[in-house]
């Protein structure tokens, strides 16, 4: 019998740099629609835990990208549980408006990575993985949506091709 590798989990960091300060009436939609997308995600297939301020119901509050730039980090049971959410519910209103309330952002402002299951990333551990990204492309350590790697191609020891190898 062989072992089997632990279970992985997919963490995301997502940050956002506001146009106008949360309390702004013309942030008001946003801020008027975190409630109910945070909903969804909390009750969404494969979802498992998402960071939220201490007494909050969500992290706008915690800035520790910058004072002016929100975060969202979270943690799925796998990529297509998170891709589903993110493009196949209530979300997607709030991708396509996105550009009303933030700047577009000229660097990486996603990253995914592989967790072992049960473990909780902290936004410092997130920000790494961000900067990671930005500073060397796509990698198990480090990736996108568009650049993905498997839970195995992540896990320690493993030597995954180069993502141009893969594509084709």
């Amino acid at each position: 019998m062989t072992a089997s590798a632990p279970a992985a989990h997919l963490a995301q960091l997502n940050v956002a740099t506001l146009r106008h300060p949360l309390d702004d009436p013309r942030t008001a939609p946003f801020v008027e629609m975190l409630a109910p997308v945070n909903a969804a995600a909390d009750a969404a297939p494969g979802f498992v835990w998402r960071l939220v301020a201490e007494g909050a119901a969500d992290a706008t509050g915690l800035r520790p990208a910058g004072e002016d730039v929100i975060v969202n980090l979270s943690v799925w049971e796998s990529q297509e549980a998170l891709w589903d959410f993110t493009y196949r519910s209530g979300h997607l209103e709030a991708l396509r408006r996105r550009r009303e309330w933030f700047h577009r952002h000229v660097e990486a402002h996603l990253v995914l990575w592989w967790v072992p299951a049960g473990h909780l990333p902290t936004a410092g551990e997130a920000l790494e993985r961000l900067a990671d990204l930005r500073a060397h492309g796509p990698s198990p350590r480090a990736f996108t949506f568009a650049s993905p790697y498997t839970a195995a191609e992540a896990a320690p020891g493993a030597r995954p091709e180069p993502a141009a190898a893969r594509i084709g």
